[in-house]
């Protein structure tokens, strides 16, 4: 698998990734709505602004993006990280992929120079990250506005 640093020329097949990703895993928790929204908020000029202050990457086999996850400052802080766009392919899900985008954002400086890392989790992913290590923030285990639960890591 190669893994490299998101390229302008990714953005289309990032966006269509993560439009997969969310309609065929994420169904049994979201709306078809819900799930529509957050698609056209991750179009190609989305996905291009998020790697403009994140650093991005992606999960490639034979040429195929097939896992993208990006790590970036939490509102500005220096000390504090958050992870953003962690998404697999759904005919890759279950081979390792996931752990291999967590274990890149974790070997990244924003994370090596972070007290805490904050992921905006959807309720489809919350066992993942927890396997990963990541517990709910201040306890809340119930989603927010967003439909997201918050989970953190403290280092």
């Amino acid at each position: 698998m190669e893994v490299r640093r998101f390229q302008e020329k990714d953005a289309q097949e990032v966006s269509a990734l993560i439009a997969s990703t969310l309609r065929a895993t994420n169904s049994r928790d979201y709306s078809a709505e819900y799930i529509e929204n957050i698609v056209a908020s991750m179009q190609p000029p989305d996905i291009l602004e998020r790697a403009s202050w994140t650093h991005f990457y992606v999960f490639c086999e034979s040429e195929r993006i097939v896992g993208c996850g990006a790590i970036g400052p939490f509102w500005g802080k220096t000390d504090e990280s958050s992870f953003f766009t962690i998404f697999v392919l759904p005919e890759y899900q279950g081979r390792g992929i996931g752990r291999k985008i967590i274990q890149t954002l974790e070997a990244d400086e924003y994370f090596l120079r972070a007290k805490r890392i904050e992921i905006p989790a959807s309720i489809t992913a919350v066992p993942f990250y927890r396997k990963m290590g990541y517990e709910y923030k201040n306890g809340i285990t119930t989603p927010d506005d967003e439909g997201l639960l918050r989970l953190e890591k403290l280092r």
